[in-house]
């Protein structure tokens, strides 16, 4: 045991190594992919949200520069008040633009370059408002002088600074996506070689795991839909030691047990099945003769008496036919005995026989049909305790004035048979439960707990399924699916 448990972690570590391994270089390339990307999408964020932008700003103030010049030049020559009302506003815009470059992110040399543009160009406005100065003191000559001197060379100073700030933005851009090139290349190179080396160590990982595993659990897949169909007899031969020679060794004993339960049961029932009835039914057959006066007339006292003996019988056999029905359906045991059928005809009788039931409940039952064609390959006699005890627990379920519906309905590939009530409905945390034997949502009630779990066991049987809807206070409403073929 020791030696098997020891095999058992090994086999358990090379599945637990492989994986972790293929994980971790996954990861790693993820976490690279992700940073190359992240790098990549902050280069483009920063050409699009600051270098574009800033290289507006900058031609925008550079082209505005020789109409700037030319507006002095007018107004200091021709006097006109216009031009130098035009050249104030044209200057304060160029002014502005200047500012708002200082906001953006800048590499030193282009700091640099703004730097000397804005001295520049502050001090060509100095000099402006020295000749507007002059003029107002009616020195145009020497106005003119400072026009055509001092501040045409500023003027060219703003511009060629201007020049060298966008040169220094281009060549950080150009610089920017150089970097981004590259680290693309070299983020492919690298993926693509980890994403090799990932697939083949799971390749590689997983065929040494699949070797050990594959042959033993074809054999034990085998063996288990033998046993499903109850025709498994050899024992599986184990010649591994790990959890899977474990697995195969209590799958044997599991097989071998499930034999022995399936004779014990077949047993039972059949032995179970003939102690219960008979006297259950001799009783029953007792108190008729009684009721009909064989032995004698019978007082008052004593027809009570064998009124509540009667219907105690007949509630103990009933319980009995439940129990036993049901212990069937769960083991497999059931024959279906499928003859051909009318589905709407079973629903009619039906709901004649329950109608008796929902007349003294005080509850309206009404059955629909919806489609044509009804006929059906199935055991009458189980299909119509199906709807029995669909539309009785309906009934018991719906208060007094509700309304019952017992539907069929020809939706092919299927058959719908569908029983809804107006009913107290089901709680949201019994419904998943409702079908499982002796579970009830509502104990307070009574009943067994096993008529939904025989509904869904006779629809199985059949191959199909039941479906229940509910809300507690509206209603139900039961689905049984019925495949055609």
């Amino acid at each position: 045991m020791k030696n098997g448990r020891g095999l058992g972690m090994r086999l358990r570590s090379k599945i637990f190594l492989a994986s972790a391994l293929v994980i971790a270089v996954l990861a790693g390339v993820s976490a690279l992919s992700l940073g190359a990307v992240g790098r990549l999408v902050s280069v483009n964020r920063e050409i699009t949200t600051r270098t574009i932008p800033a290289l507006s700003l900058t031609a925008s103030a550079r082209e505005a520069i020789p109409p700037l010049l030319g507006l002095e030049a007018r107004a200091v020559v021709m006097g006109d008040r216009r031009y130098a009302t035009a050249w104030t506003e044209l200057a304060a815009r160029i002014a502005e633009d200047l500012e708002r470059l200082t906001e953006y992110s800048l590499s030193e040399r282009e700091a640099l370059h703004l730097r000397e543009a804005r001295a520049a160009f502050e001090e060509y406005r100095r000099l402006v408002a020295e000749e507007h100065a002059l003029l107002h003191r009616g020195d145009r000559a020497r106005a003119v002088r400072l026009t055509d001197a001092a501040a045409l060379v500023l003027g060219q100073q703003v511009r060629e600074s201007l020049d060298g700030l966008m040169a220094a933005t281009r060549a950080r851009v150009v610089a920017s996506q150089t970097e981004a090139a590259r680290l693309e290349a070299r983020t492919w190179t690298a993926v693509l070689i980890a994403l090799g080396a990932a697939v083949g160590l799971a390749l590689l990982g997983t065929a040494i795991v699949a070797r050990r595993m594959t042959r033993s659990l074809d054999l034990l897949s085998s063996a288990t839909a033998e046993v499903a169909a109850s025709a498994f007899r050899e024992p599986i031969a184990v010649d591994s030691r790990d959890e899977i020679g474990a697995l195969a060794l209590s799958f044997n004993s599991m097989a071998s047990q499930l034999r022995e339960m399936e004779e014990t049961k077949r047993e039972f029932f059949a032995t179970v099945s003939h102690e219960l009835r008979s006297p259950l039914t001799s009783i029953r057959g007792a108190v008729d003769l009684l009721h009909e006066g064989a032995p004698g007339p019978l007082t008052e006292k004593q027809g009570r008496l064998t009124d509540i003996i009667g219907r105690s019988s007949e509630r103990l056999l009933r319980l009995a036919n439940q129990i036993l029905e049901m212990s069937r359906l769960r083991a497999g045991l059931v024959e279906l005995n499928r003859q051909p059928l009318d589905l709407a005809m079973l629903v009619d009788r039906v709901v004649e026989e329950l109608h008796p039931q929902a007349e003294e409940a005080g509850v309206a039952l009404e059955r629909e049909r919806y489609g044509s064609h009804f006929a059906y390959l199935g055991d009458e006699e189980r299909l119509y305790q199906l709807v029995v005890n669909l539309g009785a627990n309906a009934i018991r379920f719906t208060p007094h004035g509700g309304r019952v519906v017992v539907r069929i309905i020809d939706a092919s590939p299927e058959f719908e048979l569908q029983v809804e009530d107006t009913g107290v409905g089901i709680p949201a945390d019994a419904l998943p439960n409702i079908f499982d034997p002796y579970r009830q949502a509502h104990r307070d009630r009574g009943g067994t707990g096993l008529g939904l779990a025989i509904v869904r066991g006779v629809a199985s049987a059949h191959g199909g399924r039941v479906i229940a809807e509910s809300r507690e206070g509206k209603g139900s409403r039961f689905t049984v699916l019925l495949p055609r073929s």
